[in-house]
């Protein structure tokens, strides 16, 4: 299976253009009696219902891999940023004292909390001195960059509950977590591609 991008489809960051939908409508023979709104819902439940027959009894802890970083809301965000990139992480959990997750923080938290959009406008923005990149880093703790609340699903979560979580936030990425709200683990967007191409 191929796909144009690291997404699948509404709820996984493509979404279809009106030309998309028109094309595909011309292409139809006959007479479509069906309004452009109504074509897209009966694309996202066509792809909903194609996951679920192919994943059907996958769950999100069968496609979660391991974390093995988590972050408090006070820590520096120089540390975690160090914390993240020795793992080579793209984002981690952060969580209250009692060990439940109350966030995220990811790369894109913190481009966005240092006013780059893009890894190459940070770096822009680094060699030409700007200043603020230092000062936002060590003195920023995570809770100043991070999500929250973040999207969360159980590790038994459904093929169905995983596209509607997604559906929920902009991110790639979102914690598996137990009963109690505590991490087990962390499932990307690409970890359903993934399973979906061996199937």
């Amino acid at each position: 299976m191929t796909t144009p991008s690291d997404d699948l489809g509404p709820g996984f960051g493509v979404e279809l253009t009106d030309e998309d939908c028109y094309d595909a409508m011309r292409r139809i023979p006959g007479y479509l009696d069906i309004s452009l709104e109504d074509f897209r819902e009966v694309y996202r439940l066509a792809l909903e219902h194609a996951a679920e027959r192919l994943m059907g009894g996958v769950r999100a802890g069968d496609l979660m891999t391991p974390q093995p970083v988590a972050l408090s809301p006070d820590l520096p965000l120089d540390q975690a940023v160090r914390a993240l990139a020795g793992h080579g992480l793209k984002g981690a959990p952060v969580l209250d004292e009692s060990g439940r997750v109350i966030g995220l923080l990811s790369e894109t938290d913190l481009l966005r909390y240092l006013g780059a959009e893009t890894c190459l406008g940070l770096l822009v923005q680094h060699l030409a001195g700007d200043a603020g990149l230092d000062r936002c880093c060590h003195d920023g703790r995570v809770r100043d960059a991070m999500t929250a609340p973040a999207v969360c699903v159980g590790a038994n979560a459904s093929i169905q509950d995983i596209l509607t979580a997604f559906r929920a936030h902009p991110g790639r990425r979102m914690p598996v977590v137990d009963a109690d709200g505590r991490p087990l683990g962390m499932l990307a967007r690409k970890d359903l591609l993934m399973r979906l191409g061996t199937l």
